[in-house]
């Protein structure tokens, strides 16, 4: 008995049923989607309930099938061959059935084998993302920051980071407030977010006006972003502890929401189109001094955009009524209530897109 227990233990990792049907259910969602696609689901004029779902169980399968290598499908026909034709078959050792099992679980050995080479170089890929992102918040002269990110898979396609800016012509030094957010996600967007991680740790060290820095940046994406299809989302933000003063450029990003303390809502919007869609875009700058209890909140659109099991989104409503309710704590306080909010809200539907969220308080 205790074998057994161990061995079950082995299996799930410990983890008790209801986790391991959510994980079922999660991993069933996300994998019909990847199937289903790139399938019309649309309904035929003048074709039946029954016709109509017999068209999808095949356009599925195809589905499946287009999926696997030329070899494979190849394999998995002659398995499904052999089942078939051999039921009337009574010697199960020499019967088609068997064999046609003994070609299945090649076919499942080979796909592991690639998934689990894929699983590796996925996690190296986190790894080294995980450089490219900041351990932990700087100490920031006035300022309590708190920041998280929550990607859709195993590496996200979002940045963020606050850091000295190097050429900084103040004598106190200002520091670079930054977020951004690639169109798509996992590895295609992952390798874009490093290129725009090194573009402006280098182009950040010339002395520059903010300005000049976004459009840089935009005419280095535009070599990268395969015809525009491939932009970024951002806000940058040059902030001055000794003045309080905040400049920046929003290049097709949520508006930052600037909460005072009175309790009024500024949005910050200035700036121009998204990096990587035009070169010599012209870009704007905004400006906005900070003053003691104001909050700025800086989020990817997978914050608000989050969804549940009926396809309602978490909106900036819920949002706002969030940030009004813990308005007196600390920005890590709040992260974390509003990352368990959203938690809560989506429930067990798979996460569709990257969620970023930056909180920074004025002491």
């Amino acid at each position: 008995m205790k074998g057994l227990k161990r061995f079950w233990r082995h299996i799930t990792d410990g983890m008790a049923l209801s986790q391991l049907w959510n994980q079922f259910h999660a991993d069933a969602r996300s994998s019909y989607r990847l199937y289903s696609q790139e399938i019309d689901s649309r309904r035929m004029p003048g074709t039946g309930r029954v016709r109509h779902v017999f068209r999808m169980a095949k356009l599925f399968m195809w589905a499946i099938i287009d999926k696997l290598s030329p070899a494979r499908r190849v394999l998995l026909l002659i398995a499904l061959i052999l089942f078939f034709p051999s039921m009337h078959l009574t010697g199960f050792w020499t019967s088609g059935i068997f064999w046609g099992c003994i070609l299945l679980f090649v076919l499942l050995v080979l796909e592991i084998s690639d998934r689990v080479v894929m699983k590796r170089d996925l996690q190296i890929a986190k790894e080294i993302q995980a450089w490219l992102l900041p351990p932990g918040p700087p100490q920031v002269p006035g300022l309590e920051i708190a920041f998280a990110t929550r990607p859709a898979n195993t590496v996200a396609g979002d940045y963020y980071d606050v850091f000295p800016r190097p050429a900084s012509p103040s004598p106190g030094g200002t520091y670079l407030i930054v977020i951004a957010d690639v169109a798509g996600k996992s590895m295609p967007a992952a390798m874009l977010m490093a290129t725009y991680q090194a573009s402006l740790k280098t182009l950040a060290g010339f002395s520059s006006s903010l300005i000049d820095l976004a459009g840089r940046m935009n005419n280095y994406a535009c070599g990268n972003s395969q015809n525009g299809r491939r932009f970024t989302t951002t806000f940058i933000a040059e902030y001055n502890p000794a003045t309080r003063g905040l400049v920046y450029v929003n290049a097709g990003h949520n508006p930052p929401i600037l909460l005072r303390q009175t309790g009024a809502i500024e949005r910050l919007p200035a700036g121009g189109i998204p990096l990587g869609i035009q070169e010599n875009a012209p870009y704007e700058s905004g400006t906005a001094t900070l003053q003691g209890g104001d909050w700025l909140i800086i989020f990817t659109d997978g914050v608000t955009e989050a969804e549940n099991s009926r396809s309602e989104e978490y909106g900036e409503v819920r949002f706002m009524i969030m940030l009004y309710a813990n308005q007196t704590e600390m920005p890590p306080v709040l992260l974390n209530t509003i990352l368990t909010d959203i938690e809560n809200f989506v429930g067990n539907t798979p996460q569709h897109d990257d969620i970023t969220l930056m909180l920074l308080k004025v002491s």
